[in-house]
C-alpha cells in the first residue's frame, strides 16, 4: 500500500480536532467540528481551510504566453500583471486534462495552480508540450496554501497585515504581503462561492500562519474547516470538481464552464477543433441541477432515467446545508435538460422522482 501524502499542516490537525480521510492519495481533514457547522461558518462568518495539497507550477520564459495560449482553453493574453484567470486544459478529443487557475506575476512569468490529484499528470502534460523559450518548475512541495473564506474573511486577515486588503479586487492578487511577519502571495479567489482569500506561503510558515489566522478570527467565530464543507460549499455554488463534473470523458462545454473556453481566440489550443465541433453540432449532454421530489439523496454515480431510458448520471449530490433540500448535479442527455423536466434517480435500487432546476443553487448576496 502506498503511503498517503501529507501537507505541512498535518501535525496541527489533531490539535484542532481534525478527522482525516484518504482524499486522492492525501491524508486530509474531512471535518474539525461538523460539516454543517463549518459550512454555516463560511456562509455567515468565515472559515479557514488547509488547501496545501493543491499543486503550484511556475512557467517562465520569453515564449511562455504563446505556450500557455496553446495549452489553455481561456485567453491568457487577457490577464494583466497581478491578475488571475480560471481556465482548463484539454486533450485533442475535448476531454479535460484539468481545470486550474493561472496567475500572471509579470510578463513571461506565470504561476499555475492545479488540482492535487493531477499534479504529476499535469506537469508531465505541460512538459511533453514544451516549445520555445519556456521552463516549468513544480513548486508544490515548497508551497503551502491556506484559504480563508466567508463574509468576514477580509476583516479577519486584515488584522495580520498593513497591506490594504480591500485594494485586492476579485481574481487579483498581491505578492510579498507580510502576514504577521511572514511573506505570502494573497489572492482574492476561492472555491466556496463566498468572498475570501487564498494565501500562498512557504511550507515552513504554514503552521504558524494557520494558528495566527484562527487566533485573529477568534472574536468573529472563524472555524477551521475540512474537505466536507469545502465540497458542500462549492457544490451549492455550482463550482466544478475535477473527477466529478470534469474528467477526460467530460469536456468543459458539457461541464458548464464554457465561459473559460475562448473558441474565438486567435491562438490554436489543444482540443479546440473538438470543442468547436461540439459547439457547432450542439451538445449531446450537459450538466444540470436537479432537486428530488421523492425522499432520497442523489449521490455521485447514481443513474438518471426518463421513463425506461437511461439518460445520464449524478455527478455530485447531497442535502444542501443552506437550502435544506436534496439536490444534485447530473450529466444528462440535452433533450431532457429543460427546466422543470421530471426525471428519475435510481437510489438503492428504487427509482425516485426529481426535477430539473435552475443553478447555481446558492448565490451570495451582493454587498
Amino acid at each position: 500500500m502506498t503511503e498517503l501524502k501529507r501537507t505541512p499542516l498535518f501535525d496541527v490537525y489533531k490539535e484542532f480536532g481534525g478527522k482525516t480521510i484518504d482524499f486522492g492519495g492525501w491524508e486530509l481533514p474531512v471535518q474539525f467540528s461538523s460539516i454543517k457547522e463549518e459550512h454555516e461558518a463560511v456562509r455567515n462568518r468565515a472559515g479557514l481551510f488547509d488547501v496545501s495539497h493543491m499543486g503550484e507550477i511556475e512557467v517562465k520564459g520569453s515564449d511562455s504566453l504563446n505556450y500557455l495560449q496553446n495549452m489553455m482553453t481561456n485567453d491568457i493574453s487577457k490577464i494583466k500583471d497581478g491578475g488571475a484567470q480560471y481556465t482548463a486544459m484539454c486533450y485533442e478529443n475535448g476531454g479535460t486534462v484539468d481545470d486550474l487557475l493561472v496567475y500572471k506575476i509579470e510578463d513571461n512569468h506565470y504561476l499555475l495552480v492545479v488540482n492535487a490529484s493531477n499534479i504529476d499528470k499535469d506537469f508531465k502534460w505541460l512538459e511533453d508540450h514544451l516549445s520555445g523559450d519556456v521552463s516549468i518548475e513544480n513548486l508544490s512541495e515548497k508551497t503551502a496554501q491556506l484559504a480563508i473564506q466567508g463574509p468576514l474573511a477580509e476583516q479577519v486577515l486584515q488584522k495580520l497585515t498593513d497591506t490594504d486588503l480591500s485594494g485586492i479586487g476579485f481574481f487579483k492578487f498581491q505578492q510579498e504581503v507580510s502576514l504577521d511577519g511572514k511573506k505570502a502571495l494573497v489572492s482574492r479567489t476561492g472555491y466556496t462561492g463566498e468572498d475570501g482569500f487564498e494565501v500562498y506561503c512557504d511550507a515552513a510558515d504554514a503552521e504558524q500562519l494557520w494558528k495566527d489566522i484562527l487566533q485573529a478570527g477568534k472574536e468573529e467565530g472563524v472555524l477551521p474547516c475540512g474537505l466536507g464543507a469545502r465540497d458542500t460549499l462549492r457544490f451549492e455554488s455550482v463550482l466544478a470538481l475535477y473527477g466529478q463534473e470534469l474528467s477526460p470523458e467530460i469536456s468543459p462545454l458539457e461541464a458548464g464552464i464554457a465561459f473559460a473556453v475562448k473558441l474565438n481566440k486567435e491562438a490554436d489550443f489543444i482540443g479546440k477543433e473538438a470543442l468547436k465541433q461540439q459547439k457547432e453540432k450542439g451538445l449531446s449532454r450537459k450538466i444540470v441541477g436537479i432537486e428530488m421530489i421523492d425522499r432520497g439523496i442523489p449521490r455521485h454515480g447514481y443513474p438518471v432515467y426518463k421513463g425506461d431510458e437511461l439518460i445520464g448520471e449524478v455527478t455530485t449530490g447531497t442535502q444542501s446545508p443552506t437550502l435544506k433540500r436534496n439536490i444534485g448535479l447530473a450529466l444528462i442527455s440535452t433533450e431532457f435538460t429543460g427546466l422543470d423536466t421530471e426525471v428519475e434517480v435510481e437510489i438503492r435500487g428504487k427509482r425516485l422522482k426529481a426535477t430539473v432546476v435552475p443553478t447555481p443553487f446558492y448565490k451570495k448576496e451582493k454587498k
